[in-house]
C-alpha cells in the first residue's frame, strides 16, 4: 500500500511537471505572438500616420490660363516673370488665410495680383475685341451659403473681381453687365480707369494677326479649319485667371476673371462670369475654369465637377478629368482647378500647358507651367 501510494505520488508529480511544461510552452508561444502582433500593429499605426502626414493639405490653388504653352517658345526671362507673378499671387492669398481671413478675401487677393499684371488675359493684360476694345468679365462664389456675384463687358473698372464681389455683397443681384455694372462699380467706390489703361502692345499685335488670318480664311478656296474661329488658330492661349481658396473655418470660395477671346464680336461673353460654367463653389468643393468658354457653358463644367464630387463620390482629380474629357469630345479645350473641403487639389488641362500653382497650409508653394 505504501509503495502504491509512493508510485501515485510520483505519477502525480510528473503529471504536474508535464502540465506546467505544457502551460509554460503555450504561454511562451502566446507571448511571442503578442509581441509580433504588437510590432505589426505598431508598424501599421506608423504607416497610417506617415500616410496622412504625407497627404499635404492645400489651402489655395490658382491658374493663369491654359493653352499652347511650350517651353521651346518661352524665353527663360519670360518664364521667370510668370513664375514670379504666380508666386506673388499665391503669397498674397496665403497671407489672408494665415491671418484667419475668409476664403473670399484670399481669392480676391490672388486674382487682383494677376489682374494688375500685363502677363495674363485679365485686367491690365486683357485681349482686344474685334473693334479694338477691352471687355472684361469676372465672377466669384462663396461655398458656405452659395452667394455669388458676376460682371461682364466692363471697360473702365480696373479690377473686375472687385466688381463681382461688390455685386455679391452689396446688391440683391448676381450678375450685372456693361454700363450698368460700371455705374454700380463707381457708386461702390471701386477704381475707375481710362480704357487706355488696358492697352498693351502684345495684345494689340495678337489682334492684328487674328485680323489677317480672318481675312485669309474668308478668301475663296481658303481652308475652313472645321468649326474653329480664326482667332483660335492664332492665339491658342486662354489667359483667364482664377483662384480657389479654403479658409481656417473650412469655407471654400472660387473666383475667375478674364478678358475673353481675341477678336471676339457682338458683345460675346464666355464662361468666366457664368456661375456653374466657369466658376462654382459649395460646402464641398470650389472650381475655376480656363478655356474655350462656349464649351464650358454647354457642359455646365464647374457645376458638373461639383455634382460628380457630391453625388458620385468622385475625388477632385477624377471629377475634373471626366469633365475635361467631355469638353474635349465636344471639340473644346482648356483646363480647370479644383480644391475640396479636405484640402485635396486638382489642376487638370488638355492643352500643352497651364500656368498654375498651389500652396499648402504650411505655406509651401508649388508653381507649374508645362504639361
Amino acid at each position: 500500500l505504501v509503495i502504491l501510494m509512493i508510485l501515485l505520488e510520483v505519477l502525480f508529480y510528473f503529471d504536474y511537471m508535464i502540465l506546467n511544461f505544457v502551460f509554460f510552452y503555450i504561454f511562451s508561444i502566446y507571448f511571442k505572438l503578442m509581441i509580433k502582433m504588437k510590432k505589426i500593429l505598431l508598424l501599421f499605426l506608423v504607416s497610417i500616420s506617415m500616410f496622412f502626414y504625407g497627404q499635404k493639405k492645400y489651402v489655395v490653388v490658382i491658374h493663369g490660363g491654359a493653352g499652347t504653352i511650350l517651353k521651346k517658345e518661352m524665353s527663360p526671362e519670360l518664364e521667370q516673370k510668370y513664375r514670379d507673378k504666380l508666386k506673388e499671387a499665391l503669397a498674397k492669398s496665403y497671407e489672408k488665410i494665415k491671418e484667419g481671413k475668409s476664403s473670399l478675401e484670399a481669392v480676391e487677393a490672388a486674382i487682383v495680383v494677376m489682374e494688375d499684371s500685363p502677363l495674363f488675359n485679365a485686367g491690365k493684360g486683357a485681349v482686344f475685341t474685334s473693334d479694338g476694345r477691352n471687355e472684361l468679365d469676372a465672377s466669384v462664389m462663396y461655398g458656405k451659403d452659395k452667394s455669388a456675384g458676376a460682371v461682364a463687358g466692363l471697360t473702365v473698372v480696373k479690377n473686375p473681381i472687385k466688381a463681382a464681389l461688390a455685386v455679391m455683397q452689396k446688391s440683391e443681384h448676381v450678375m450685372m453687365i456693361g454700363k450698368g455694372a460700371e455705374q454700380f462699380s463707381k457708386n461702390q467706390g471701386l477704381e475707375i480707369v481710362n480704357p487706355k489703361y488696358f492697352w498693351t502692345q502684345h495684345r494689340w499685335d495678337a489682334l492684328q494677326k487674328v485680323k489677317k488670318a480672318e481675312l485669309k480664311a474668308n478668301q475663296p478656296n481658303a481652308m475652313n479649319n472645321h468649326h474653329y474661329p480664326s482667332y483660335y488658330w492664332v492665339d491658342r492661349k486662354f489667359g483667364t485667371v482664377g483662384c480657389v481658396a479654403l479658409d481656417k473655418e473650412g469655407n471654400i470660395a472660387a473666383g475667375t476673371s478674364t478678358g475673353g477671346m481675341t477678336n471676339k464680336k457682338y458683345g460675346r461673353v464666355g464662361d468666366a462670369p457664368i456661375i456653374g460654367a466657369g466658376t462654382y463653389a459649395d460646402e464641398n468643393i470650389g472650381i475655376s475654369g480656363t478655356g474655350w468658354g462656349e464649351f464650358y457653358i454647354r457642359t455646365s463644367a464647374a457645376r458638373t465637377v461639383a455634382a460628380k464630387y457630391e453625388y458620385q463620390n468622385k475625388d477632385v482629380k477624377t471629377a475634373t478629368e471626366e469633365v475635361m474629357l467631355e469638353i474635349e469630345k465636344l471639340g473644346g479645350d482648356g483646363g480647370m482647378i479644383a480644391l475640396d473641403k479636405n484640402g485635396n487639389v486638382a489642376m487638370t488641362f488638355n492643352t500643352e500647358g497651364m500656368y498654375r500653382g498651389m500652396v499648402t497650409e504650411d505655406g509651401e508653394i508649388t508653381i507649374e507651367i508645362y504639361k
